[in-house]
């Protein structure tokens, strides 16, 4: 079982009590209105799914039921770190050699 290290709760705990949430830093439109039907589908459904870092949302649901994002690595399914909703995203060039934020929420 992965444990996650939810930032806002400072705690490790296990992946039961997250739910994902989809990718991380997606920009949405300002006026949902105005875009095309081609607009709004790459917006609303279509998504990356690269082999290596990705930077996901997840939520605490049996927690503090906070939104925060994760880098986590795909082929290994390791967090690399967690952090805060509304903080910038972590240099992944940083976060592969580890000298970023400590490696929060690793897979044990």
């Amino acid at each position: 079982m992965l444990l996650i290290h939810c930032p806002y709760c400072k705690e490790d705990r296990p992946e039961l009590e997250f739910s994902h949430a989809g990718e991380a830093h997606i920009v949405r439109p300002t006026n949902i209105a105005a875009i095309d039907d081609t607009a709004f589908e790459e917006m609303f459904f279509l998504r990356d799914n690269p082999k290596g870092l990705v930077y996901e949302r997840w939520r605490h649901i049996h927690g503090c039921g906070r939104f925060f994002n994760a880098v986590r690595d795909t082929v290994s399914d390791r967090f690399l770190t967690t952090y805060k909703a509304g903080e910038p995203k972590p240099d992944p060039v940083r976060l592969s050699k580890g000298a970023d934020v400590a490696k929060k929420g690793a897979a044990k």
